[in-house]
């Protein structure tokens, strides 16, 4: 429930105790933080989102891009507008599984996203990594992924310090097309 600034704060009942905090509220990641669409096992049967998504349309998958042995495809629950990450057809963990082709290709598409980021939105810099294992923040351990976070000079506002919210100001299948138009060609 938001309210002008000006105004007394509505009673808050059966909350917790009232204080001066709005809340935004993001049940859509509820799915996320209870782990819906992770695999249930280290194999690619095991309910692998990253080995189903390639199965879909590029519009139903979110994939910006497809290669001969990575793709390209939009986070569901990104840091920012346009996070994304480059990911091995091949379901391996570990990122020394990979074969000198797919990583070459890796790599390659990584450059490819940071160009189509920057055509499509101005983005300023990047958080670039892979988390791996599960220890390390691995949301998916068993498929490596490497992501690729745009990010602009005073992205890093008040919201997330302190509501705990980020804002993303476009739709991700809007956000699909805008990069799929400008994903580099060479």
């Amino acid at each position: 429930m938001l309210h002008s600034m000006t105004s007394e704060p509505e009673q808050q009942i059966g909350v917790g105790t009232q204080d001066a905090f709005q809340r935004l509220w993001t049940p859509h990641r509820m799915a996320y933080i209870q782990g819906e669409n992770k695999p249930t096992g280290p194999n690619a049967d095991d309910g692998c989102p990253f080995c189903s998504i390639p199965r879909k349309s590029d519009e139903d998958g979110l994939v910006i891009a497809r290669g001969e042995s990575v793709y390209a495809v939009l986070n569901l629950y990104p840091y920012n507008g346009g996070h994304l990450m480059v990911v091995p057809f091949r379901h391996v963990a570990d990122y020394t599984e990979l074969d000198a082709d797919e990583t070459v290709e890796l790599a390659a598409f990584t450059k490819r996203a940071m160009t189509a980021l920057r055509t499509a939105s101005g983005a300023h810099g990047f958080n670039i990594g892979m988390n791996q294992g599960t220890v390390a923040g691995a949301g998916i351990a068993a498929h490596l992924h490497q992501h690729v976070v745009p990010r602009w000079g005073g992205d890093a506002n008040f919201m997330p310090v302190v509501a705990h919210t980020k804002v993303l100001p476009q739709l991700l299948a809007d956000t699909r097309v805008m990069l799929a138009d400008a994903w580099p060609e060479a």
